[in-house]
């Protein structure tokens, strides 16, 4: 029988630092909707560097060079524990280098004391659906080649990043290739036409992010959004691997986790969800202090789903 959880958290505990995080993305959110989108990359890129200096002390970096991206191996100086976090960066399939990768996945290996790899698939508009999916698939292969059986990799990944994990699963799936042990998607993008009714209803409540931006995304990245190579929330959930995910309740986004979260139990997956009332999107990449009990959360299911 398939097992899940529906965690919703209390409203009304922002600390003081939050809450004004919160409002300087409410002021800049007006300046980012009419951004080109070689700003919109720089700006991505230096939150990845920003990521990066918190924990930079606790890890070392070893790059490896694929035909078409680039990757990058993080390695705790204090890993204790075994297995890989395979971590797929976000940023709507059209920004994130692998500077912005390095943030996370620096984040990642630091707390769970495991190596990370992550890549910089190639982007669209330059390298529309499905370059980022090809590359994904190549880092996942990767892992397999250099020694990682499926059931020691677990897939991570935020908003764009997030639906990515799934749709290379799907394709593994095609494919007949055995999946990861595990998968995190913290506000993953799941579907892409954007007809979640928290599109409407969170619109003026999520404080960085616009429905009309995304439909840009979306738009550069493929022409048909009900794929389920690029809307994974279209596609064939069953025997997906065990799930851990993670929402703002602010967010527009908020229904692409929540019906992911449903339809994976409707198809006899496992999955654990967790709303962050008034949180936006990607929120654990802030570092905030609400966010420290999701990165627990994360710590054992990767604990549990790798032993």
């Amino acid at each position: 029988m398939p097992s899940g959880s529906f965690n919703r958290q209390r409203r009304g505990s922002m600390t003081f630092k939050t809450r004004l995080l919160r409002f300087q993305l409410e002021l800049f959110k007006p300046f980012v909707e009419g951004c080109s989108l070689e700003t919109t990359r720089k700006g991505q890129d230096k939150l990845g560097e920003l990521m990066a200096r918190i924990h930079r002390g606790d890890v070392e970096y070893v790059p490896r060079e694929f035909s078409a991206f680039s990757g990058l191996w993080v390695l705790p100086k204090k890993q204790t524990q075994e297995g890989v976090i395979f971590y797929l960066h976000g940023g709507g399939y059209i920004g994130g280098d692998l500077e912005y990768a390095k943030g996370f996945a620096t984040t990642l290996a630091a707390k769970t004391q495991r190596k990370a790899f992550c890549i910089a698939y190639r982007l669209a508009p330059e390298f529309p659906f499905p370059a980022a999916l090809e590359d994904a698939l190549e880092g996942y292969f990767y892992l397999r080649k250099v020694g990682y059986p499926p059931n020691k990799i677990v897939l991570a990944g935020e908003s764009a990043g997030g639906g990515l994990i799934y749709c290379l699963c799907l394709r593994l799936k095609e494919l007949g290739e055995p999946l990861p042990a595990g998968l995190i998607g913290i506000s993953p993008w799941t579907d892409l036409t954007g007809s979640g009714l928290s599109y409407e209803t969170n619109r003026e409540a999520d404080p960085s992010m616009t429905a009309e931006r995304l439909r840009y995304y979306a738009n550069c990245y493929a022409k048909n959004l009900k794929d389920p190579l690029v809307s994974p929330i279209f596609g064939d959930l069953h025997q997906m691997p065990p799930s851990l995910l993670f929402v703002g309740g602010d967010e527009i986004m908020l229904d692409d986790a929540v019906q992911l979260h449903e339809k994976l139990l409707q198809s006899g997956s496992e999955s654990q969800l967790t709303v962050a009332p008034e949180m936006w999107h990607g929120y654990p990449l802030y570092n905030v202090k609400e966010a420290e009990g999701d990165y627990e959360k994360i710590i054992a299911f990767c604990r549990e789903v790798l032993a």
